[in-house]
């Protein structure tokens, strides 16, 4: 489990193979606490019957599709399915830490935030100030996906409505932070959430001081060539200051998209390095998270 005391930790690691592929999960739907747009979600179960915790996965600036489709798609909805951004076109990582989850008895469910408002196709590295990204963005959007998600998760007869957990890479790290910044100081919203390479300038972030009742992990890496890993370091330590429960693992070496199971991120050792910590961490984290 993640030490709890309120201090930073570098941590020198060693690699571990990733977890295998997972099956396709189903399609479900839900209403976006925006009142206004209807989400489509991929829902991964564990075998084994419930009822069970979940978790809700935000994916990054990319989407949550494989490069090799995503091109090929713009809006992804129940009245315009698509041939190509669907459940088989999950990116790698995505399935992989759908497979994680459900191997340890949570369902995870994965919003799509992008294909419902017609960019499935997600945007590229250095985007942020791209203005198509104004109407998905992590600041006052996606932020209302991720609170549909959970009151979805709730209405399901399956699931543990106590132990729903977040967690989100990059765009959707920034998102899940916001999330816990408008949850504050309520315990009855998301038991915690696991921040993976976050940007955390004032433009990806609500506050700057992150007030949340509920534990947070960032879990970032020191040579983040798209985020500043010191930034998110500084938010952190004045989180904690203001009284919120925060841990950083910083992976020295490691770049952004550490846990991208690709060849291409892999092949660095210290990425393989820290993906294989945070798959042994991260488990122990949200367990240790107890009423």
């Amino acid at each position: 489990m993640i030490d709890r005391a309120p201090q930073l930790a570098l941590l020198m690691l060693a690699a571990l193979p990733a977890s295998a592929a997972a099956a396709a999960p189903d399609t479900v739907f839900f209403p976006s606490a925006d009142g206004k747009t209807e989400i489509v979600a991929y829902l991964f179960r564990p075998e084994r019957p419930g009822p069970h915790p979940a978790i809700v996965l935000l994916h990054g600036r990319g989407g949550p599709y494989s490069i090799n489709v995503n091109r090929e798609c713009t809006l992804v909805s129940r009245a315009s399915p698509s041939a190509a951004c669907n459940a088989n076109g999950l990116s790698r990582r995505h399935m992989m830490w759908g497979q994680y989850w459900t191997d340890h008895g949570y369902v995870a469910l994965l919003p799509d935030s992008f294909g419902p408002r017609g960019k499935a196709h997600g945007f590229g590295r250095f985007t942020h100030d791209d203005p198509d990204r104004t109407d998905v963005n992590e600041l006052t959007v996606r932020p209302l996906d991720a609170e549909g998600a959970l009151n979805w998760l709730r209405s399901q007869s399956n699931i543990i409505g106590k132990r729903i957990f977040l967690q989100g890479w990059s765009n959707g790290g920034s998102t899940t932070l916001n999330v816990m910044q408008r949850q504050g100081a309520v315990k009855s919203g998301f038991r915690a959430a696991l921040a993976f390479y976050p940007g955390c300038g004032p433009d990806a972030l609500l506050s700057q001081t992150l007030r949340s009742a509920a534990p947070i992990a960032m879990l970032i890496g020191s040579d983040d060539e798209e985020v500043s890993p010191q930034r998110c370091q500084d938010v952190a330590q004045r989180s904690i200051a203001a009284g919120s429960k925060i841990d950083v693992l910083l992976y020295p070496g490691a770049t952004h998209d550490f846990d991208d199971p690709g060849r291409g991120r892999q092949s660095n050792p210290a990425n393989a390095a820290a993906l294989a910590d945070a798959q042994k961490r991260v488990i122990g984290f949200v367990e240790g998270v107890r009423d």
